[in-house]
């Protein structure tokens, strides 16, 4: 089947090409990238920064207004908890209990369907026993989203239209109206978008504050008051009146419009004279009550978050989110102020996510084009074969377009994790072009074959293809085999990485589907060309000459220059005989030389593009400088890789000769893997005691303590999020003061663009923050000046490297004194220079979090661990906690679970490995309250109930919403309450006059106690257990799972030691990322030995035979070694130290402590696959030479050994090089997305560059098992 496969393509060139063009038009169409084109509708796959990884979960949230979290806890939140846990596939249940609020967070089984789900919860809460909960309280469903759907925030500002300069001129309740009843209406429309949710600023509210002296004086009461306002605001309609033939419709105008309307209300009549509100009460405009609040770089703002549909596109959300914003903008209000300034409403945002996604394939696509660029350059250098080259280097983009439309018919997003799959499987895509291109080479080469024309040429190139083809299928099936593991992860890991597997699988298929439909009718095509005609030639490069000079008038590019150098090359071949240089140069030379020279020039050229490209030391270096850097580097590792080639033989018949020395390398290095891996203590416990007591025992334990656990390493999203708290009785004013001081500070700090903070809670079920926490959102500037697809851009500089400005001054960076410049001072030009817009000191964004921690500190204020607003999303989603780190401690009363919170807190800051200012305990009943003790004695004298007690109590202090006016499509509130200066301190609530059915009006203080005492702010609970969180960071250089296996050991011995212990009822349990790493590490132990034994099952069907099996998966072994390795050289200090152009090395290959995440496992798991396709194809020439030359002798055993290993040696070292030199800009990439390439990348680097000994030790292998039974067989015959 396969082989007729490819003779069907091979002879049918016309179907072969319609269907290379559908591929290439169909992969432009779906790729993700902002590739616009006219020609073509584009019809992309969704994009977004990382996969959804959250919970699977659905909130029920409930609004109970003025009542404590006690209440909502008791009445609410514990009886819907209790009746929705019976729903099925409910995971668990946690819930937050907040002042007027109940959150209830239902996480399901993450194989259950997100709509089936809550239609399971609505049955639930519509079959709610009557007195579930208090009759005038209606749970309701929260919005089909996660809170990782916040993709757009936005705040609403006066802004000069022309100049696009903030002027003011609107107060925070104009702000908030136009936010509420038309900016979130009209955006709500977008299509994707589930939510558009408001926050900052005052909702217009009217209120009637009533003035007790005025209504004793009138005898009127609470409820009189209230029935007035609610009689006050009502519409009706008459139905119709026919008149002269015309129909009228009949409405009855009874709205509130205006303050005066109130005042006008009658409450009573005494002696025919009507009591009117404005007689007992003031009626005014005012602010209503709030629980959040906005602040922008220490301004009060009005603003709103837009939250994505689950399971929509946030990238087109974001699209049909702008078109809209675009759409609207016209029509928002303006005024013009006293200065004659016009001020209209903007909406400006300060969380994009669609920058972030962007960015994040902008790096992708970066390190696609590197990798795609050195490819091509290392099958150029390697193969000296222009032809063949470009067979290969053509085809690779190919198969990644070819991955999109997959991707896209799949149902599998793009983002960084995904496209990494694409990234890592670039090594053996052009592994599949090199063996088949190779061989066709090989066969073409033979002395038989040359000048090979026609039916021949196309069975020539069918032979080579088929010869290799089943050794390629079992190479790729191997490889794909070994993503097994990725495949079965679940929960976050799941999420995380399977689309990452997908990708790779579908590059993998796509290069295999080229090397068998393209590759071979290509070949034929490219090695049919002849110019054997001389005027066809001499025409031929004229013409290029002529294009050249025409472009290099035009734009002065370096290819119009190459184009002039080929020409005049290939012309040199054809020119009269003459000698230059006083006979150094003959002419015409060789075409040999010049296709020699050809690939020179050609080199040249594609260093050239990936250097001002990559840019690996910076904008700070000259091009020429990063040039001669690039081609150092990729010299230096090609250099050793040729230098294995050019003495291959004579270090394999060496191995040949001295089999075990030479395997005492791999099984030392294996052994050194393992010791890196597990650590020297684990891997040597079976010392003796006395050995184990030794100095230098303990000196190399301590050196090889084994490799940190992690679960991943955090995204750099472009922004971080401030999450501190203050103290739990901070006022709202206090609030307001701190965060704008906060936002004040830190936008002084050069690389932060923006800073906006918010305290308490946005209008959304999504966000249950009580007043106390805050979020401030700081955005900084991306290292370099990008452009809108994440590109960097290049700006104009003089011939001293200084940057030209529009003002005609120059600056030039880190010679001239830092000073902000931005895109509009500079000058766009493409042959410029990279923009760097951070300080010289500011490397890497840890050091921004630094400065931010620095202008944070604030009296009253907890630290904040190291966050960003999706990292913290998904966190707060898995567990509920605010860090990635913490403990969870259940009990049976609040107090106690305090306690133990506080003693927890102290123990951790002893943990060596923890940073104590991080470690922070809740301050679970730490909010004052102030309690009314009913005395039911004394209001049983004057006839009073309860009920009629709390309704008083609840009107006058908190105040109570009556009904709501209409006008146009704005709504407003009507709130009746006590006068401020009744009600503003315990004395003056004490004489607060509630009326009895007598008639008499009798003081609070005589009906009951006002007592002061400490409550919660917050009651969390997960499945009806009460609960509280003491969260935690780490030092840098430690691992999560370390930290926390650190912690655990104390907190055992303090409890063995007596020195803490659990109080009766009290567990608790570590939580966050040590969670997922722990399941993610059982998981993986399990799965990748199967998928090893899978792929071992694969090579037995290709070999017949165990023992060839077992010789190719050993290359599995060495590279897992070099992966180790390759981590434990990245956490030594002195690997790499030292500096070339002024650029540290460590810097720039970015070398610190790596831990073991599943990111990093991937990266393995990736190694395995490629690491057994050079042992399958070794192992094949193997066995086909000794079927072919069968040696009945050991030497010539090791001669036909020797056959094989040169033939395969060449692809083999062209396979190991383009894996290892293509991944140079991956580990020194620094854009968004890197963070989760380069862990994965530096096991495959570090295995490949290792793995270059399977070319020696599967043939040593065969060779010692092809002797072996040759001297078995000699034994048998003598005997």
């Amino acid at each position: 089947m396969l082989n007729k496969t490819i003779r069907y393509f091979l002879e049918n060139k016309l179907i072969t090409f319609l269907l290379l063009a559908a591929f290439i038009v169909g992969g432009i169409v779906t790729a993700p990238f902002n590739w616009e084109t006219s020609l073509i509708e584009r019809n992309p796959v969704p994009v977004d920064a990382i996969p959804d990884i959250g919970e699977n979960q659905q909130i029920v949230f409930t609004e109970w207004m003025g009542q404590s979290p006690q209440d909502i806890e008791d009445q609410i939140t514990y009886p819907l908890t209790t009746a929705l846990l019976g729903i099925p596939s409910v995971k668990t249940i946690r819930s937050n209990s907040i002042f007027g609020l109940s959150s209830i967070y239902i996480i399901f089984e993450d194989d259950v369907d997100f709509y089936w789900s809550r239609t399971r919860i609505l049955e639930k809460l519509n079959s709610l026993p009557p007195g579930t909960v208090p009759n005038d309280v209606t749970p309701a469903l929260g919005p089909d989203a996660t809170a990782l759907g916040q993709v757009y925030w936005y705040t609403l500002e006066g802004r000069d239209p022309k100049t696009g300069k903030p002027t003011g001129g609107w107060d925070p309740q104009e702000l908030r109206t136009i936010q509420d009843f038309y900016v979130r209406y009209y955006l709500t429309a977008a299509s994707g978008v589930a939510e558009v949710a408001s926050i900052g600023g005052f909702l217009k509210e009217y209120q009637i504050e009533i003035d007790p002296d005025a209504m004793k004086a009138n005898n009127v009461d609470v409820g009189m008051i209230m029935n007035a306002v609610k009689n006050s605001n009502l519409d009706i309609g008459a139905r119709t009146l026919e008149f002269n033939k015309v129909e009228y419709l009949v409405r009855g105008l009874g709205y509130i419009k205006n303050l005066s309307d109130l005042e006008e209300s009658v409450v009573t009549v005494r002696d025919n004279v009507p009591i009117r509100l404005k007689d007992v009460a003031k009626i005014q405009f005012g602010p209503a009550g709030r629980r959040g609040g906005l602040d922008k770089s220490g301004v009060e703002a009005v603003g709103g978050v837009v939250v994505a549909r689950y399971g929509a596109n946030p990238q087109e959300v974001i699209h049909n989110l702008k078109a809209k914003i675009e759409e609207v903008a016209p029509g928002l209000p303006s005024k013009t102020l006293a200065d004659g300034t016009v001020s209209k409403i903007t909406i400006v945002p300060f969380y994009d996510r669609s920058g972030l996604i962007q960015e994040t394939l902008g790096t992708l696509e970066l390190a696609l084009s590197h990798e795609i660029l050195i490819s091509i350059l290392v099958v150029i250098v390697l193969v000296l074969n222009l032809r063949a080259s470009i067979l290969i280097s053509t085809l690779l983009p190919v198969g990644v377009l070819m991955t999109f439309i997959l991707m896209k018919y799949f149902n599998v997003d793009a983002n960084i994790v995904a496209l990494s799959g694409i990234a890592i499987a670039i090594g053996v895509m052009v592994d599949v072009g090199i063996v088949f291109t190779e061989n066709i080479i090989r066969h073409l080469e033979m002395p038989e074959n040359e000048g090979a024309r026609g039916k021949r040429l196309v069975q020539i190139i069918y032979i080579a293809t088929v010869e290799v083809a089943s050794a390629i299928v079992t190479a790729l099936a191997t490889t794909i085999v070994s993503f097994l593991p990725v495949f079965a992860m679940q929960a976050s890991e799941g999420k995380l990485f399977r689309p990452l597997a997908w990708t790779k699988t579908f590059a993998l298929v796509s290069s295999l589907v080229i090397g068998i439909m393209f590759i071979p009718a290509i070949a034929q095509v490219l090695f049919s060309i002849r110019f054997d005609k001389k005027r066809v030639s001499r025409t031929f490069n004229a013409t290029l000459i002529a294009l050249g000079v025409i472009f290099i008038i035009s734009y002065g590019s370096i290819m119009a220059l190459s184009l002039v150098a080929f020409g005049v090359n290939n012309l040199l071949t054809q020119v009269p005989e003459r000698e230059l240089f006083k006979g150094r140069l003959k002419l015409p030379y060789s075409e040999k030389l010049a296709n020699y020279i050809n690939i020179g020039i050609t080199i040249l050229v594609v260093v050239y593009f990936l250097t001002i490209e990559w840019m690996p030391l910076g904008a700070t270096n000259s091009t020429l400088v990063n040039f001669v850097f690039v081609i150092a580097i990729i010299s230096i590792i090609l250099g050793i890789l040729m230098t294995i080639v050019h003495f291959y033989s004579r270090l394999l018949t060496w191995c040949l000769n001295n089999k075990w020395k030479f395997l005492a390398l791999p099984i030392l290095a294996l052994l050194f893997g393992i010791t890196i891996w597990m650590g020297f203590g684990k891997v040597f416990g079976f010392m003796p005691k006395f050995v184990k007591d030794t100095n230098a025992f303990a000196s190399i334990e301590k050196s090889f303590p084994g490799i940190g656990k992690e679960f991943m390493p955090a995204l750099n999203e472009g922004s971080f999020l401030l999450m501190p708290t203050t103290m739990p009785h901070s006022s709202i004013s206090e609030n307001m003061e701190v965060i704008a001081s906060i936002d004040k500070h830190l936008i002084t700090i050069p690389e932060i663009e923006s800073a906006v903070g918010k305290w308490g809670r946005v209008n959304s079920a999504l966000d249950p923050a009580p007043t106390s926490m805050y979020e401030n959102t700081i955005n900084y500037i991306p290292e370099y000046i990008l452009d809108e697809d994440g590109h960097r851009e290049r700006f104009r500089v003089n011939k001293h490297e200084a940057f030209v400005l529009k003002d005609g001054t120059t600056y030039k960076y880190g010679t001239d004194e830092f000073r902000k410049i931005t895109e509009e001072d500079l000058i766009q030009d493409d042959d410029g220079e990279n923009f760097r817009q951070w300080r010289e000191h500011i490397k890497k964004p840890d050091d921004i979090w630094q400065e931010i921690i620095k202008h944070s500190k604030f009296p009253g204020l907890t630290s904040a661990p190291k966050l960003q607003p999706i990292q913290t999303r998904l966190i707060m989603l898995a567990t509920g906690m605010r860090a990635p780190m913490g403990i969870k401690v259940f009990g049976p009363t609040l107090e106690v679970i305090e306690k133990v919170g506080f003693e927890l807190e102290n123990i951790l800051k002893e943990v060596p490995s923890v940073n104590p200012p991080t470690v922070f305990a809740d301050r679970v009943v730490g909010k004052p309250y102030l309690e009314m003790k009913l005395n039911r004695q004394a209001m049983s004298r004057y006839g009073l109930t309860v009920k009629d007690m709390q309704m008083q109590l609840s009107v006058a202090i908190g105040g109570k919403q009556l009904t709501t006016t209409v006008e146009g499509r704005e709504r407003f509130p009507v709130r009746v309450r006590y006068a401020r200066e009744y009600r503003d301190n315990p004395d003056d609530i004490k004489k607060i006059l509630i009326p009895t059915p007598a008639g008499v009006q009798v003081e609070l203080g005589e009906l009951a106690d006002v007592t002061y005492v400490r409550g919660p702010q917050v009651i969390k609970s997960e499945d009806t257990f009460l609960t509280g969180y003491v969260i935690f960071d780490m030092k840098d250089g430690y691992a999560e799972t370390n930290v926390v296996e650190d912690a655990q050991a104390l907190i055992k011995a303090k409890m063995d030691s007596g020195e803490f212990s659990l109080p009766d009822g009290v567990t608790y349990r570590f939580t966050g990322n040590y969670e997922n790493q722990i399941r993610a590490s059982k998981r993986l132990m399990i799965v990748v030995p199967i998928s090893l034994i899978v792929i071992l099952l694969i090579l037995y069907f290709q070999f017949k035979s165990i023992a060839p099996s077992l010789m190719v998966f050993s290359g599995i072994f060495v590279a897992f070694a070099g992966g180790f390795v390759m981590i434990w050289l990245y956490g030594q200090g002195w690997f790499m130290n030292f500096d070339v152009a002024g650029v540290h090395m460590r810097d720039l290959f970015q070398l610190h402590t790596i831990n073991l995440s599943v990111a990093v496992w991937v990266g393995f798991i990736a190694l395995f696959g490629i690491a057994t396709d050079d042992g399958v194809i070794m192992g094949t020439y193997l066995t086909q030479v000794f079927d072919e030359e069968k040696p009945t002798t050991v030497q010539g055993v090791r001669t036909s050994v020797l056959h094989a290993g040169t033939k395969r040696v060449r692809p083999a070292m062209m396979t190991a090089a383009v894996a290892v030199i293509a991944l140079l800009p991956v580990l020194t990439a620094t854009g968004k997305g890197a963070d989760v390439l380069i862990p994965m990348a530096i096991p495959t680097f570090g295995g490949m560059l290792l793995q270059v000994m399977t070319m020696f030790v599967v043939p040593v292998l065969y060779s010692m098992w092809k002797e072996k039974g040759l001297k078995k067989q000699l034994k048998q015959s003598n005997a």
